[in-house]
């Protein structure tokens, strides 16, 4: 793996190892995470520190992929992706303080191997998706997925498994 950095009008990339074959979008701002051989970035996406995605994924334009995220192999992001590290976020404290990192509690969310994740799904923290499952455009992943299992809704529920 090899660390880059690039500041320039259409890209903002700090400290972000990758592994060879990487592609790296226009107007993607990364920063301390880590991207697999053969994965793709999209437009538009943010990758925050400590995330870390795994080999040959596609991240699809306009995704947020936050701190305490990790990605296995082959896994498909779709657009507009969401991922959540903070379950009760505030911008200021009980005594009209602003926030800082110490403030909040962060949670960590793991994408199992192959999965399919469609356009505009929103994941909370602290949950487990299973290799291979499949999350249906618009849901919002609530729990743990299991391996193989298709959700679709708000809450996302299981619909049926794969083979």
């Amino acid at each position: 793996m090899q660390v880059i950095n690039e500041d320039s009008p259409r890209k903002s990339l700090v400290n972000v190892r990758v592994g060879e074959g990487v592609k790296i979008y226009n107007f993607v701002n990364a920063y301390g995470c880590e991207l697999g051989e053969g994965t793709k970035v999209g437009s538009f996406v943010e990758i925050q520190r400590g995330a870390k995605i795994g080999k040959n994924c596609k991240i699809s334009s306009h995704t947020f992929i936050c701190e305490g995220v990790t990605i296995e192999d082959g896994v498909f992001v779709g657009h507009n992706v969401s991922f959540i590290n903070d379950m009760y976020p505030r911008a200021i404290n009980p005594d009209g303080s602003m926030q800082t990192d110490d403030d909040w509690e962060l949670v960590h969310t793991h994408v199992g191997k192959g999965v399919s994740i469609g356009t505009s799904v929103t994941i909370l923290g602290g949950v487990k998706i299973g290799d291979f499952a499949m999350l249906g455009a618009g849901a919002v992943i609530t729990k743990d997925v299991p391996s193989k299992a298709v959700v679709v809704g708000n809450p996302a529920k299981i619909v049926r498994y794969l083979d």
